[in-house]
């Protein structure tokens, strides 16, 4: 089965096919499949965001198509950035910027506790919906540290593994992330739709 990936972001397509290629499922790009769309994300939760995002690009391919709506919650800042993680601070900002505005923000805060948060939506064009999260719990760095990943993975740190996010290998990340946890749940609703 072929998926479109509702997203421009390279790494994300990567880390879908990584997680879903066991399935036979092979996600494809927007512009693989043709379409070159911005959809604006105007919902005010992830679920929102990703099912307008899979539904466009859905319609616009006239294929199934995946997206995936996450971001990094911040306790002591009230959950944000939350959806707007990736317009956090401002437009065309690098995702080093974005991640020291974070910091900025949180000088001097103690309690450092943070969820990353995924949902998964897929889109059929015969109407059917299949959507799934996924959480991971962490807490924000003090100072990045690592070179893998991206967004906000050099100050995302996991207590247990003693590492950020950028520190981990991609298997490692995969195994433990919001996004892996979620496409873990979604491949358990895909299999039981498929069948």
């Amino acid at each position: 089965m072929k998926l479109v990936l509702a997203s421009k972001n390279q790494k994300k397509l990567v880390e879908m096919n990584d997680i879903l290629s066991h399935l036979g499922i092979e996600v494809c790009s927007e512009a693989e499949a043709g379409v070159d769309l911005e959809v604006e994300e105007t919902g005010s939760t992830f679920e929102e965001n990703s099912l307008l995002k899979a539904k466009a690009v859905m319609e616009a391919s006239g294929l199934p198509a995946i997206a995936d709506d996450s971001g990094l919650c911040v306790d002591c800042l009230g959950g944000a950035p939350g959806v707007y993680s990736a317009r956090y601070g401002g437009e065309g900002l690098s995702d080093e910027a974005r991640y020291q505005i974070l910091l900025e923000n949180m000088r001097g805060q103690m309690t450092r506790t943070a969820k990353f948060v995924s949902v998964i939506t897929c889109c059929f064009p015969n109407g059917d919906v299949l959507s799934a999260r996924g959480e991971c719990p962490g807490t924000i760095a003090y100072a990045p540290m690592g070179e893998g990943g991206f967004g906000y993975d050099p100050v995302f740190f996991v207590p247990e593994l003693k590492k950020t996010f950028a520190q981990l290998a991609a298997d490692e990340k995969n195994a433990i992330s919001h996004r892996g946890k979620a496409l873990e749940a979604f491949q358990v609703k895909l299999g039981e739709y498929l069948n």
